[in-house]
């Protein structure tokens, strides 16, 4: 039997074991699935064990995974197994403080095309928020570890990191947002998510800061900007998004900021927005676009019905009926 062969047919035994969930004989094979050599198969069955929701496999699941940890490059190429084991375990919530610590210090270099690439990303990212989840590490003690995640190399998690921490919730996390914000990233996203992140844990100060960044002329924070105020409920990020508006001229931006102020949902903003239906054919169309969120409320979907009929436009009442329709 070829090694594809012999692949396939263990895959098609693990499908096999969904009819019969709960059977010992499952059991046994889920426990030899995760002991097996194969990383994929390994990843499969994680995600197996976590789809059945048998939770009476943690004490597997973690030996695997510390397996997995040992000649990692060889063991589990691409951390495949590896990230389906945390992803269970973070999503049932486990309290695991020596795996979620151990995988989100792990950084596994693998051989890639004109070099090395680290494979391990991902699974630190994971680990960062299982890590929340344990009540027994101190809070100083993640938000270090989070810190470490800030400051490395590879983008995702450096945007994990920024996720993790507003999540958290401890007020120093904003500080530490606040001055990788000031002290700038390389990637705007990462720029943008701490941006989202810092609104997220401090509003009146995250909005503040982010509604600075919109003076940013031909930047691409702008734009990260933008949205993060855009997931703001304080007047004051409303009121930035107007005012910039009021001011842009390329029409990229002027949609980027209307979408930003129809996020928001704020009564001021579904006002300003409704206002605009009747203007040109793109600020109208751009503008009904931003409502869509809003229009969740009967009573905002009846005000825009009215609008766009008043408006007397062919493409955004066809446009209007494609929303409604969606």
């Amino acid at each position: 039997m070829s090694g594809k062969q012999a692949l396939d047919r263990k895959l098609e035994q693990l499908h096999a074991l969904r009819a019969n969930p709960t059977a010992p004989s499952t059991t046994e094979a889920l426990r030899r699935a995760l002991r097996d050599r194969g990383n994929y198969i390994v990843s499969k069955a994680a995600a197996l064990v976590g789809e059945m929701d048998r939770r009476d496999l943690i004490p597997e699941l973690i030996a695997a995974f510390h397996r997995l940890l040992e000649n990692a490059p060889k063991s589990d190429p691409q951390c495949w197994a590896k990230n389906a084991i945390a992803k269970v375990l973070k999503d049932w919530e486990c309290e695991e403080p020596e795996l979620f610590l151990r995988g989100i210090r792990h950084v596994q270099f693998e051989p890639s095309w004109g070099g090395q690439q680290d494979s391990a990303a991902s699974l630190r990212g994971i680990c960062a928020f299982g890590l929340l989840n344990c009540r027994s590490v101190a809070g100083i003690t993640i938000l270090r570890c989070l810190v470490d995640l800030l400051a490395g190399a590879e983008p995702s998690p450096r945007m994990d990191a920024a996720r993790a921490i507003a999540a958290l919730g401890l007020p120093e996390g904003g500080l530490l947002l606040r001055l990788k914000i000031l002290a700038g990233d390389e990637r705007p996203e990462v720029t943008g998510q701490c941006l989202a992140s810092y609104v997220a844990l401090d509003p009146v100060e995250g909005t503040a800061l982010a509604a600075g960044f919109l003076e940013l002329a031909g930047d691409d924070l702008v734009f990260e900007a933008a949205a993060a105020l855009g997931e703001s409920k304080e007047p004051a990020a409303f009121e930035a998004l107007r005012s910039r508006l009021e001011r842009a001229q390329d029409p990229r931006l002027r949609g980027a900021l209307l979408l930003a102020a129809g996020a928001t949902r704020q009564q001021a903003a579904v006002e300003y927005l409704l206002s605009l239906l009747d203007g040109d054919a793109a600020t109208a169309a751009a503008a009904l676009e931003a409502l869509q969120p809003a229009c969740f409320r009967e009573e905002i979907r009846d005000r825009v019905e009215d609008a766009v009929r008043a408006a007397g436009s062919v493409s955004l009442a066809e446009m209007w009926r494609k929303m409604r329709c969606s």
